[in-house]
C-alpha cells in the first residue's frame, strides 16, 4: 500500500481502541470488533503479517469507527464517544492509507494470479490446470464483508479501473444481498448495484449493465439518473445486438507491460534460483576474498547466477544487527521515491517507505560497511558509498522491473559526483512468509528473501555500460513485513578495487 504501518502501531491502535469502545457502550459493532480482535491477540504479528486481515483493521479504523462514530445508534454516547475518537484520531489511518491498502490487495490479486473469490473468503488461491490450489494458508486469517468489498471495487472505479471494479463489486452485490445494512457500513447494496452498472457498461457488458440497472430501479424507482441508464442501454442492445454477449474484462496498461509476464512468472515461483545440476558453474563456499579479517570467520557465499553476477552472502548480519537497524529506521521512514529527469518523485510502481542512515546513527551501521569492505574489497565510504537506505514494504508492497544503475546522465544519482551505482549489495532484514523475491527479469530467475543474507551484484560492466541484464525488481509481499537494507557503491574510489577494461562483456 501507499502506507507501510507498522504491525507496532497497529497493536497500540487496536488495543486503545478497544478500551475506548468497550468502556462506552456494549453495542453489536463492539461485538464484531472483539470477537474479530480476540482470534488475535495471542499471535498478533503473524494476524497482522496476512494482507486480507491488515486491510480489514485499517479499514475498522478508518472508515468503519468514524462513520459509526457520527451515526444516529451513538447518540446515547455522543459526546464521550466523539471526545474518545477525536483523542485517536490523528494516529489514525487517513484515506489514503485504506485507498492503498485496498490496491494492494489488487496488486497481490494481478501478481499471483489469485482468485477474487477465494480472497474474499481468506483463501490464497489461484487456478493451476483447471483446478483451484491453495498458495499458500495463513495460519491467522479472515473473510471479508460486502462493505469490504464494496470500498475495494469503489477504489478501482474511481480511477476507471474496471478490470478490478467489476470482479470486486460482483463480489459485493453478493454479499450485501444476504446481509442488513449497519450503520459503519461504507455502502449499501444499492450503491454496489450503481458502480457495478457502470462498470460493466464502461467494461463492454452492456446486457450485465442492464439487468443490474434494472434491480436497481425496481429498488429505487424514482432514481431519473438510473431510469435513464436504463433506456440508453436498451437501446444500444437494440442498434448493437453483439454487446448483449460482454467482453472479456481486459487489466489495465501497465509501466512495465512488456515484461509483466515474465515478473510475474518469476514472482509465483518465490524464489527460482538456478540449480547447480542445470549449471555445474555454480557453487555454495566459504569466503574469505583474501582478507585476514575474513579467515577466522568465513561468510558463506552462494553463487546465484553468472551473467549477471549475482552472489548470496548466507548470514551476513546477525538478528540482534537486523533488529539495530530496523530500530534505526523506523522513526525516519517515509514514502520511497524514484529519479524523474533531474529529480525524485513518488510513483505507484514502487510502493514501500525508506529511511537513509548515515554511520553515526549506530555501531551496527559502521560493521556493516566494513564487512561489505571485507566482502567486495570496494571502498563504500561516502562519497564513493551512498548511506545504508533501509526499506520497508507494506500491503502488496513491491517495486516493478527497474536498474539501480542511472541510465541517463540527468539522473540524481550523478549529483553525488562519484559516478554511476557500480554494484548493488541488498541485505535481507526480516523473512517473509509468502511472497517478495527479487526477481532478476532478463536474466530468467528470482531469489527469494533470506533472513540476515545478503545479495550483491555489479550493475555496470567493466568498460562503465550498464549491464542490461540487472534488470529486477521487488515481487510484492504476500504474507509478511519485508524489509530490507541497501548499500549502493559508486564508480570512483574503486579504480584499483575493480579495474576497467574495454570488453563489454567483463
Amino acid at each position: 500500500s501507499k502506507w507501510v504501518f507498522s504491525c507496532r502501531m497497529l497493536a497500540l491502535l487496536l488495543l486503545r481502541a478497544d478500551w475506548l469502545t468497550s468502556g462506552l457502550y456494549s453495542h453489536r459493532f463492539y461485538s464484531k470488533v472483539s470477537a474479530f480482535h480476540n482470534g488475535m491477540y495471542n499471535e498478533l504479528a503473524t494476524a497482522l503479517a496476512n494482507p486480507l486481515v491488515a486491510f480489514t483493521l485499517i479499514k475498522r479504523l478508518q472508515s468503519e469507527w468514524p462513520n459509526l462514530v457520527y451515526s444516529y445508534e451513538a447518540e446515547e454516547n455522543l459526546q464521550a464517544l466523539r471526545v474518545g475518537y477525536k483523542q485517536l484520531e490523528s494516529s489514525l489511518p487517513k484515506l489514503e492509507d485504506l485507498q492503498g491498502a485496498a490496491q494492494g490487495l489488487m496488486r497481490l490479486q494481478d501478481v499471483y494470479a489469485l482468485q477474487v473469490e477465494g480472497l474474499v473468503r481468506g483463501h490464497f488461491q489461484r487456478v493451476s490446470n483447471g483446478n483451484t490450489v491453495d498458495i499458500y494458508k495463513p495460519p491467522v486469517s479472515t473473510p471479508l464483508s460486502g462493505d469490504d468489498c464494496f470500498l475495494v471495487g469503489k477504489v478501482a472505479y474511481d480511477v476507471e479501473d474496471y478490470y478490478h471494479s467489476v470482479q470486486w463489486l460482483e463480489e459485493a452485490v453478493r454479499l450485501f444481498r444476504g446481509m442488513s445494512w449497519s450503520p459503519e457500513h461504507e455502502g449499501t447494496l444499492e450503491d454496489a448495484l450503481d458502480h457495478l452498472a457502470f462498470s460493466h457498461f464502461k467494461a463492454g457488458n452492456i446486457s450485465s449493465a442492464l439487468s443490474l440497472s434494472l434491480e436497481l430501479l425496481r429498488r429505487d424507482p424514482s432514481n431519473k439518473r438510473v431510469l435513464q441508464n436504463v433506456e440508453k442501454y436498451e437501446k444500444l442492445l437494440v442498434a448493437r445486438p453483439s454487446l448483449s454477449s460482454g467482453s472479456v474484462l481486459k487489466r489495465p496498461s501497465s509501466t512495465y507491460l512488456r515484461t509483466r509476464n515474465a515478473y510475474e512468472r518469476l514472482c509465483q515461483t518465490q524464489g527460482s534460483q538456478p540449480k547447480l545440476y542445470e549449471n555445474p558453474s555454480l557453487f555454495c563456499d566459504y569466503f574469505t576474498n583474501g582478507s585476514p579479517g575474513l579467515l577466522l570467520q568465513p561468510m558463506k557465499r552462494e553463487l546465484v547466477s553468472l551473467q549477471p553476477y549475482v552472489v548470496l552472502f548466507h548470514d551476513f548480519v546477525t538478528a540482534a544487527e537486523a533488529q539495530n537497524i530496523r530500530d534505526c529506521a523506523l522513526p525516519g521512514l517515509r514514502r520511497s521515491v524514484v529519479a524523474s529527469g533531474v529529480n525524485q518523485t513518488t510513483v505507484d510502481y514502487r510502493i514501500s517507505k525508506s529511511a537513509w542512515l548515515k554511520d553515526s546513527a549506530h555501531p551496527t551501521i559502521i560493521k556493516v560497511d566494513q564487512r561489505i569492505t571485507l566482502l567486495t574489497g570496494l571502498n563504500v565510504q561516502l562519497p564513493y558509498g551512498e548511506h545504508l537506505q533501509v526499506v520497508n514494504y507494506g500491503i502488496g508492497g513491491h517495486y516493478e522491473p527497474h536498474f539501480d544503475h542511472a541510465t541517463s546522465t540527468s539522473s540524481p544519482l550523478y549529483r553525488l559526483s562519484s559516478g554511476n551505482r557500480m554494484a548493488t549489495f541488498m541485505i535481507y532484514l526480516s523473512s517473509v512468509e509468502a511472497g517478495g523475491s527479487t526477481a532478476f527479469i532478463y536474466a530468467n530467475f528470482s531469489v527469494p528473501v533470506v533472513e540476515n543474507s545478503a545479495l550483491f551484484w555489479w550493475n555496470l560492466h567493466r568498460n562503465g555500460q550498464g549491464n542490461g541484464d540487472t534488470l529486477h525488481a521487488g515481487c510484492p509481499v504476500l504474507i509478511g513485513d519485508k524489509w530490507v537494507a541497501n548499500k549502493w557503491v559508486h564508480e570512483y574510489g574503486q579504480e584499483f578495487q575493480r579495474r576497467c577494461s574495454p570488453d563489454p562483456e567483463e
